[in-house]
């Protein structure tokens, strides 16, 4: 549900739903399609509208600690060349949020996303069911630095602590002309990983970081004083050997 300034994600049952602007009835969205209004008791009108995935990733997803900002899913994205169809070895899985954006993505491909911590794992299960993309996503307990069991894989992502470990493994999983991206919040990390893209051939090498910076229109058009600035630099690598 949307007006000018509240949104809601909200499901039909029986119960009431409290918004800033009054109650909602959830039973009367049984007879409501997307693009009629609703009111509360107030008299305050909401558009119905189809939540997209992004929608249900911030409103219903349990969030772990950290999550790749979106912000650098779109580097990944655009730098790698994911396409709709492609084979995605992820790793670790943490709360899914990457999984699943990229499943969004390359459906009806899929998504293969490792993650060894029992919690973890957990979490990010439930996460993908509730994305409603458990078919374009599987997600193994398993330590991804002991080996990739995928072959021919498009694109292979890494936000992991050990992603040094794994790189000999995505080049034999990688077809030729496939991606390695690695997420690290250190650059000793960066240089850690670099030096093993290197060892084992990998080519076009490249690290980027991603700084957004939102602008605001009022009395005076200026930046905010808050930003999403530095998150963690992304590398990546091409195997081509």
């Amino acid at each position: 549900m949307f007006s000018r300034d509240e949104s809601y994600l909200v499901e039909v049952s029986d119960r009431v739903f409290h918004t800033k602007s009054g109650i909602i009835e959830l039973k009367k969205l049984k007879k409501k399609k997307y693009g009629d209004r609703i009111k509360t008791h107030l008299g305050k009108e909401f558009v119905l509208i189809k939540p997209n995935i992004l929608d249900i990733l911030n409103r219903k997803l349990k969030r772990l600690p950290q999550i790749i900002m979106p912000k650098d899913i779109g580097l990944i994205i655009a730098y790698s060349g994911i396409q709709q169809g492609n084979l995605v070895v992820d790793a670790g899985t943490g709360s899914g949020y990457l999984a699943i954006l990229l499943a969004n993505y390359v459906r009806p491909g899929k998504v293969v996303t490792y993650e060894n911590e029992k919690r973890f794992f957990r979490v990010a299960k439930e996460n993908i069911k509730l994305s409603g993309l458990s078919k374009f996503i599987k997600i193994k307990k398993k330590d991804i630095t002991k080996g990739i069991n995928e072959k021919n894989v498009d694109v292979v992502t890494l936000d992991m602590k050990d992603a040094k470990k794994v790189v000999k493994h995505a080049h034999k999983a990688l077809r030729l002309g496939g991606w390695l991206v690695v997420y690290s919040p250190y650059i000793e990390q960066v240089k850690e990983v670099v030096n093993e893209m290197k060892r084992r051939k990998f080519s076009e090498i490249k690290i980027v970081e991603n700084i957004v910076r939102e602008w605001q229109v009022e009395k005076s058009v200026r930046p905010k004083t808050i930003g999403l600035m530095h998150t963690g630099f992304l590398t990546f690598a091409r195997k081509m050997n």
